[in-house]
């Protein structure tokens, strides 16, 4: 294929009755970092990964088999890819003639240790561990103790193992296919197998306009800066202590996407230099990142150095700031603490209504959940309950802003095959569509939020969406829950999930009950958390109850006792 033609490809979806699917699949990511991202490669990596598609289809296959593997190392007696339809010493020759492999690497004696067998090593080693001093029967990880020091620098295999050892390659362009998926992925911790071997055209995709001002990476030295704390990354998560790596973390960046990823690293060294004894480190690291765990995490590490006034003084500015629950709770028992140790006056918590709570004794039944039980004794024909647990008010809330969840957002799409945005849970999820939640939100306003929700549920059944479960929103489920849930409490709701949605997503009770023949000044709906005997609410389950109470938004725990048992919890 064509450098041009290469360029116009599509995205696609291989068909997996093909045994070469995967190849389509890199040939489609290939095609679409190379149309959307070549400003961002140089002339020679454009040209290399050209050239990927001037090779003959067994050696692309290959090739792209070696990509997927683990490192850039291989043994080629243990490539064994029958649907290549040649030998693979065949292919393996055409990848080398057009430079693709280093047929005679250096290997160092961890990468050595890693590619073959005890059996295969033991023959050609007894004779160093003689030398050496030790037996020639040591178990594997022994022998490579005692050698390592002996054998700093890498060796040609040949020259471990002699003449006659299994072949390696080594594949030269590992570095460009990272940057590649990378690109593409808009992380690296998703594998290539993550696309390529997966079936994609059983999901339906929101089409996401993608503009060049949408691209997370503007220029190439962004794609080198993700890559340098994707390198301190790793090194944190191989061992190294966090005073080595800290001189390394690239500064302050203008791009948002990236200055979250960076939040996040320093949130991770923070942890580790807390860990290792580097108080000092620690507090420096949790400061500089902007990561919604790290002030906690600072806040309570200067407690520990007996810092109280510093802590005291970031607590107390903290506070006046929007908080989720779980912030708003750690922050408050820190101010607590400190009050206490530095004589001040701790903050009154906020008043609290007591949640609503009804007990229920009923048949123990055969089957079935103890959620299915309460809901079949309370179900009504004017007053139909329903099992919905976390699925319905997020729904309403996926369908009513669907637009702005799949808005082009820098950094937020990278590829035709996202389920949702790849910054949803990030702590500038919201501020930076602001303007289109406030939209959103004048939708309940005007009264115009019911065409919104329905017309996307029509428009948009089946396609993917990170909030909308489509089995268990059904239309008539939809209507009721349009027809008895007030805008004013979806948008309570709403607005707190928009805090937290990674924490707030969840923890919704178990069921709602409908009713729609209530008076039109009083509640037509309750949410109904179903507590079993011996279960116990989670703490998130609960500030959802506590919120419930404090904005007027009926909801009650239903403790069941099975009838019988004599016991109540």
């Amino acid at each position: 294929m064509s450098p041009a033609k290469l360029q116009s490809k599509q995205p696609g979806t291989a068909d997996l009755n093909n045994p070469l699917y995967y190849l389509e699949n890199m040939e489609t990511v290939l095609g679409w970092v190379l149309s959307h991202h070549a400003d961002l490669l140089t002339a020679k990596e454009r040209d290399r990964l050209a050239g990927f598609h001037t090779l003959p289809l067994p050696a692309r296959a290959l090739l792209t088999r070696m990509v997927m593997r683990s490192g850039d190392l291989f043994r080629a007696d243990k490539l064994n890819y029958p649907e290549l339809g040649v030998p693979e010493s065949r292919a393996l020759a055409e990848l080398t003639d057009a430079g693709w492999l280093d047929t005679d690497p250096l290997l160092s004696l961890d990468e050595l240790f890693r590619l073959f067998t005890l059996g295969e090593l033991r023959p050609a080693l007894v004779p160093l561990l003689k030398a050496a001093g030790e037996p020639a029967n040591l178990p594997k990880g022994q022998m490579y103790d005692v050698l390592l020091p002996r054998f700093l620098d890498p060796l040609a295999v040949a020259d471990w193992l002699g003449q006659h050892a299994r072949p390696v390659v080594r594949l030269k362009t590992m570095a460009l296919f990272d940057r590649v998926r990378l690109m593409f992925f808009g992380n690296l911790r998703q594998s290539w197998s993550d696309f390529v071997l997966v079936e994609l055209g059983h999901q339906q995709y929101e089409p996401v306009p993608f503009t060049p001002d949408s691209r997370a990476f503007q220029h190439r030295s962004e794609v080198d800066l993700y890559l340098a704390m994707h390198q301190c990354r790793e090194w944190l998560d191989a061992g190294v202590p966090a005073v080595a790596v800290w001189p390394d973390v690239p500064g302050p960046s203008d791009n948002a996407w990236l200055t979250s990823r960076r939040d996040r690293l320093l949130l991770e060294l923070g942890r580790q230099a807390e860990r290792q004894g580097e108080r000092e480190l620690a507090v420096e690291a949790f400061a500089s990142s902007g990561h919604r765990e790290a002030r906690l995490k600072q806040l309570r590490l200067l407690e520990r150095m007996k810092r109280h006034r510093e802590a005291w003084a970031i607590a107390s500015e903290w506070r006046n700031q929007e908080l989720s629950d779980a912030e708003a709770q750690g922050l408050a028992r820190i101010l607590k603490r400190l009050a206490g140790r530095l004589g001040q006056t701790p903050p009154l918590p906020p008043a609290q209504p007591p949640i609503r709570d009804i007990t229920l004794s009923l048949p123990k039944p055969e089957a079935g959940s103890v959620e299915y039980a309460v809901q079949h004794h309370l179900y009504r024909d004017d007053a139909p309950v329903f099992y919905v647990e976390n699925t319905l008010i997020n729904g309403l809330f996926g369908l009513l802003c669907w637009q702005t969840i799949f808005a082009p957002v820098p950094g937020a799409f990278f590829h035709p095959f996202h389920v949702g945005p790849a910054d949803l849970t990030r702590e500038d999820f919201v501020s930076r569509r602001q303007v289109y939640f406030d939209q959103c939100f004048a939708l309940l306003a005007d009264g115009s939020y019911r065409d919104r929700i329905l017309e996307n549920y029509r428009a948009k059944q089946g396609t993917t969406n990170p909030f909308v479960i489509w089995p268990v929103l059904t239309e008539e489920l939809l209507n009721l829950a349009l027809d008895c849930i007030p805008p004013e409490d979806l948008e309570r709701l709403f607005r707190r999930l928009l805090l937290n949605i990674r924490e707030h997503r969840s923890g919704f009770p178990d069921l709602i009950r409908f009713l729609p023949n209530a008076t039109e000044t009083g509640k037509r709906y309750e949410m109904i958390e179903v507590k079993g005997p011996g279960d116990r609410l989670q703490d998130h389950q609960i500030r959802w109850l506590e919120f419930f109470a404090g904005e007027g938004i009926p909801a009650s725990v239903c403790y069941v006792r099975w009838q019988g048992d004599g016991v109540m919890e």
